[in-house]
């Protein structure tokens, strides 16, 4: 028995995010049970980035317009630099990482993903981290930006880069195992 039996995941992206930040959670959750679907406004597949060049295509297990967010217990954006970047410019899938919020449902972002969270505008008072490149966006976003491995707030989880993933995944598996977080609303 794992301890995310019976749960499902969204892993909301876009061609471009950085393969190692989806590929390890993923994996992470699937050990313990959960069932992660790669949801994507793209229809077939989405292809990965390692660094600057372009990498492995994974194909899409839900498309974003038939996605609903009452399908899953958890969303989980991967960074890279492509990937927010177009999410962050897609209404429906700001629309989607919103309607979790609402739902109190816990949220992962690593790297560049939280730049998906600014455009939605969920992280004004809360506190996350970040890739370092992204650090003054959040902080004029309004959000308590610190320099930590892992950073959770009402189930918002937030890490850094690839190097901190083992901490991120932890803390994934915990935050989603404990389900609704009444402070997670928009």
């Amino acid at each position: 028995m794992g301890k995310l039996d019976g749960k499902r995941i969204a892993a909301l992206t876009e061609d471009g995010f950085e393969q190692i930040e989806l590929i390890s959670p993923k994996e992470a959750l699937e050990q313990e049970g959960a069932q992660v679907d790669i949801v994507s406004p793209k229809d077939d597949t989405v292809r990965s980035k390692v660094g600057d060049d372009w990498k492995d295509e994974y194909p899409v297990d839900v498309p974003l317009n038939n996605a609903k967010v009452d399908d899953y217990d958890g969303l989980l954006i991967p960074g890279g630099v492509v990937n927010p970047d177009k999410l962050r410019t897609n209404e429906r899938a700001l629309s989607f990482v919103q309607a979790f919020f609402e739902a109190g449902k816990p949220v992962a972002a690593i790297c560049h993903g939280p730049q998906v969270l600014i455009n939605a505008e969920v992280v004004e008072g809360r506190k996350l981290t970040s890739v370092g490149a992204i650090k003054m966006d959040l902080i004029n976003a309004k959000a308590m930006w610190e320099d930590s491995e892992v950073v959770t707030d009402q189930g918002l989880v937030t890490s850094r880069t690839p190097e901190d993933l083992p901490a991120f995944n932890k803390k994934i598996i915990e935050e989603y195992a404990e389900g609704m977080h009444r402070g997670q609303h928009a």
